[in-house]
């Protein structure tokens, strides 16, 4: 279904209830320079962390030590997107439930929610062994906030995010994105800043 007809029939759907975010370029701007990373892992196209499980040792600890130190240096740098702060607490105000799916490591996560004072009612990083672009992690989300998925919508920032989204059978999908046009044509709706995005959400909630 595309996104006209989502809008067109915005009024007969449910009211939202659950937001699912994505970590990295959505919550926070971090500094990846994600094709020299897969350069120097070597990936071949696939997505890194499938990749880097299929790997034998001493392969696989060498480059999970490559991956862990560029996170590392890059989550240091950090900056939390201007007006995120604000558009959590405005969801939590409207009693939204709010959950968190990165590819990133737990320790990352929680160094960057310290140091944003963010707070989530659901986490699930990598550990978890779901990763996107599956939608596995979005319906364990569901399930463990008792939501159903026309309940929800999921804001991110990639085709990960999308693909991801699509796979778990939730139909909305918010990307913070300037190329508008990359993603509206595939079922998704893009923003080009946070404060953007709140007043669509705003727009939705009162639905």
């Amino acid at each position: 279904m595309r996104w006209e007809e989502l809008k067109n029939n915005e009024g007969k759907r449910m009211k939202i209830r659950g937001v699912i975010f994505d970590l990295d370029g959505t919550i926070v701007d971090v500094p990846y320079d994600w094709p020299k990373i897969k350069l120097d892992l070597g990936t071949q196209g696939q997505p890194i962390l499938h990749y880097l499980s299929s790997l034998e040792e001493p392969e696989k600890t060498k480059k999970w030590k490559i991956l862990k130190k560029y996170e590392d240096e890059a989550t240091l740098k950090a900056t939390l997107k201007e007006g995120m702060k604000e558009f959590l607490d405005f969801l939590r105000e409207k009693k939204v439930k709010i959950a968190l799916v990165t590819n990133n490591s737990r320790k990352n996560v929680r160094f960057l929610l310290r140091k944003f004072d963010l707070e989530f009612d659901c986490i699930i990083s990598r550990e978890s062994g779901l990763w996107k672009p599956s939608g596995d992690p979005f319906l364990a989300v569901l399930r463990k906030l008792k939501l159903r998925k026309e309940e929800c919508c999921v804001i991110g920032d990639s085709h990960f995010d999308l693909k991801a989204a699509k796979e778990a059978g939730i139909e909305r999908v918010f990307l913070l994105s300037k190329d508008k046009e990359k993603f509206s044509s595939i079922g998704a709706e893009a923003f080009p800043s946070v404060e953007a995005l709140k007043e669509r959400m705003e727009e939705l909630l009162t639905v």
